[in-house]
């Protein structure tokens, strides 16, 4: 059983799936049926809602009318459950978005205690911290962890954290590449670890170091986890957060670029502002698993 008109239901899946057969796979009808539900939805509202290539992506009219959506689903999925408990149905994956370093060390432990103790499902789409808010923005998710402290329109912020970061690379590395320590000179020559070209850690690092504008040689290495393996390696330097490296410190796998120095990245917890059981059950797992991984964020 939907609440939500079929049209809703069909806009949505495709964007979802991708494609207008994935849709109807789902939503158990014909692509055909999806086609036409959707048309009849542009129609009503005078506007292209989907452009219809592979993978299907909403236009900016579709953006908009997805965020406006995402809210109803959840609200849905709740009203359901009240009156139709005994239906799996209603149990849809809930979409947020999240950076690479949070959902490799202390994220997933709050997305098993929740679907143990309520069930939920999710569709955790990943992106830097610093972008995740764009996917609400364009409605891709419902709610995201994110390094912006000020809501968009429409949503609520929850402090989480700060993701502390340190500059590591192998024993060797260091004593080749900084011997005399982390300045201009050396960070322009040694090879720098990068996630991809959203990634501006390493930059914002070298910023605090020096005002000089450097172009050192690039790894591009799309993976949080390996980031720590390839600068034990000596693939380069990366920042990497405190939870991934304590222990690679302590056995002297790896060693800092430059102690005293680091990178502190608070994270909050943004979510279109409703009164969600879900969204509540939610926000208060994060806070405590971030709790027992992440520093305080300073007012």
């Amino acid at each position: 059983m939907d609440l939500l008109h079929p049209q809703l239901r069909a806009f949505t899946a495709v964007l979802e799936e991708g494609s207008f057969e994935a849709a109807g796979r789902r939503l158990h009808i014909t692509s055909s049926a999806v086609s036409q539900r959707i048309k009849a939805l542009e129609d009503r509202l005078g506007q292209v809602l989907v452009l219809r290539q592979p993978p299907c992506r909403p236009t900016p009219a579709g953006e908009l009318l997805l965020r406006r959506v995402r809210p109803m689903q959840a609200l849905e999925a709740e009203a359901l459950a009240d009156f139709l408990p005994e239906k799996n149905e209603t149990n849809r994956p809930i979409a947020i978005a999240v950076n690479s370093d949070s959902l490799d060390t202390w994220f997933l432990q709050a997305l098993a205690q929740l679907s143990q103790a309520h069930g939920y499902l999710f569709d955790v789409r990943v992106d830097d911290q610093d972008h995740t808010l764009e996917l609400i923005r364009n409605g891709s998710v419902l709610a995201a962890v994110t390094a912006e402290p000020t809501p968009l329109q429409g949503c609520e912020v929850q402090a989480l954290g700060i993701m502390r970061y340190q500059a590591i690379a192998s024993t060797a590395f260091v004593s080749r590449h900084f011997s005399q320590g982390a300045q201009a000179d050396s960070l322009a020559q040694a090879p720098m670890i990068v996630f991809n070209r959203k990634d501006e850690l390493q930059w914002r690092f070298i910023r605090q170091i020096t005002d000089v504008t450097l172009a050192p040689p690039i790894h591009y290495l799309p993976t949080s986890t390996g980031f720590v393996k390839a600068a034990a390696l000596g693939l380069g330097w990366c920042l990497a957060p405190d939870s991934m490296v304590c222990d690679a410190l302590a056995a002297r796998e790896l060693a800092l670029v430059a102690p005293g120095l680091w990178l502190d990245v608070p994270l909050y917890w943004q979510h279109a502002a409703i009164r969600s059981d879900t969204l509540r059950n939610i926000g208060a797992a994060l806070q405590n698993a971030a709790s027992s991984s992440l520093g305080p964020v300073q007012d």
